[in-house]
This record gives C-alpha cells, structure tokens and sequence, in this order.
C-alpha cells in the first residue's frame, strides 16, 4: 500500500515513537491526523501536512472527531498507528501494601481500550473506502512492548495493558479480514523516547549493555521505519513483530 496521498492517524503524535511516526508518514506523502493531548501539542514541531487534533484515546467522542478530521482532508484514511501510551511502576504487593487500583486501571484504559477505542473507530471509516488491489482497504498498526512477554518486576500494570495489546492481534485482522483492513502489532524493546529522557546517562548505558546487538537504545526512527515498511508490505497481517535487538528482559 503506498501512504502517497492517503490520510492517515497517529495517536501519541507529539512525541517520541508517535512523533517519529508522523514525520514519517508526512515525508511519505500522506496527510496525517497526529492526535496527542493538549499539553503535548502545544510543545509538538509543527509540520506541513499534519494537522494537530487534541484528544483522549480513552474517550469515543473525542476519537471520533479526529477520525472525522481524517475523513474530512478529502483523502481516503488507510493508516492508523496507536502509539499513545503511559507506564508506571508498582508491585503486586509491596511493603506499601496492594498495588493501586485505580493506578492499574488508567494504565490499561490508555494503553488497550484507548488502542482499542482508536481501532474500532477508525476501522469503521476504513471499511468505507474505495477498495485497492486485492480489496484492500488499510492497515492498522498497534504498539506494544517486550514487556507483554517479559515483564519485569513492578511492570504488571504496563505488561498487562501490553499484553492485552498483544491478544488483539489475531483476533482484529480476523475480524477486519472481510473489510480489507490488515492489523498488526509492533512490540518494541528499549527505545530513546522523551521517557528515557530525564533518566542519568549511566542508567541509559547499563539499559544499552543489555541488548545483544545492536549494543545500543533503540531510536524511534527506527520504528517509524517499521511502520513504513509495515504499510508498504501488504502480505504482513495479524502478526507481532519484536523490534528489540534481541533482548530477553530480565526479572529486574
């Protein structure tokens, strides 16, 4: 599928793997729809075509206006990328007692019902474009994280929003089979985003030394990269693909 000229939504758009994205897809020739929270977008690089459309990815209403926005460029949507995601750390059980529920509870609506809210909404003005070659339509691409298959300890929220990202994989391009629309999930290792920012440079070392090769963090062009080529590569469909220079974590 070529991203010339088609419209195309990128959720966690200011920044980091989102950011990387949109930069990406714009140079690409697509007209791309970022969505960050306000906050976010006030500090975003302004580009030439991306328009800026606040919103929650938990929230449908507010989904909904920006899959609109992306209707009303008058390009066809066929690209979505989720990328807006939050973590935090806390234990099961730790010497502060159980782990916060409502802390658990944000981190998975962001993290799967907000890819999931973006999926359903988007998907449905996908299925209402004019069908390509083969009856394709689009392709959605979900974000993920090694820590779905190896979540280390204090990670429980993020790996089980990560998970949960994971098991839509089969499920979404099967349900989406019918209407041309592929899916696909991208599961990053440890990536220098805006995250790892404020972290001593020893930490981002001792981070590095633990990936086999390449010995180094990843960079988020480098998942724009996957992206594009995701996009590109028709035959790619309900698969997760670790980008992670073969790193297994460990417990800590």
């Amino acid at each position: 599928m070529d991203a010339t000229d088609v419209a195309a939504i990128v959720t966690g758009g200011a920044s980091g793997l989102g950011g990387a994205t949109v930069r990406r897809l714009a140079a690409d020739g697509a007209h791309v729809i970022a969505i960050d929270l306000p906050k976010a977008i006030d500090h975003a690089e302004k580009l030439e075509r991306v328009d800026y459309v606040p919103a929650d990815v938990t929230d449908g209403d507010q989904v909904q206006a920006a899959v609109d926005a992306a209707v009303g460029t008058g390009l066809p949507l066929r690209v979505v990328v989720n990328c807006a995601g939050v973590g935090t750390a806390g234990r099961v059980l730790s010497k502060k007692g159980p782990h916060d529920l409502g802390v658990f509870s944000q981190v998975v609506g962001v993290n799967l019902i907000g890819s999931f809210n973006v999926m359903r909404l988007a998907a449905a003005a996908i299925a209402q474009t004019e069908p390509l070659d083969h009856n394709a339509r689009g392709v959605i691409v979900n974000t993920a994280s090694i820590a779905a298959f190896e979540g280390q300890i204090g990670q429980i929220a993020y790996a089980a929003s990560k998970g949960g990202v994971v098991g839509m994989t089969v499920p979404a391009a099967r349900d989406l089979a019918q209407y041309g629309v592929r899916v696909l999930t991208i599961a990053p290792g440890v990536i220098d985003t805006p995250m790892l920012a404020g972290v001593e440079e020893s930490f981002r070392a001792d981070l590095a030394k633990g990936v086999p090769f390449p010995q180094r963090l990843g960079d988020p062009t480098e998942y724009a990269k996957l992206v594009a080529m995701i996009v590109d590569h028709d035959y790619l469909n309900g698969e997760v693909i670790r980008m992670d220079g073969a790193l297994r974590m460990s417990p800590r």
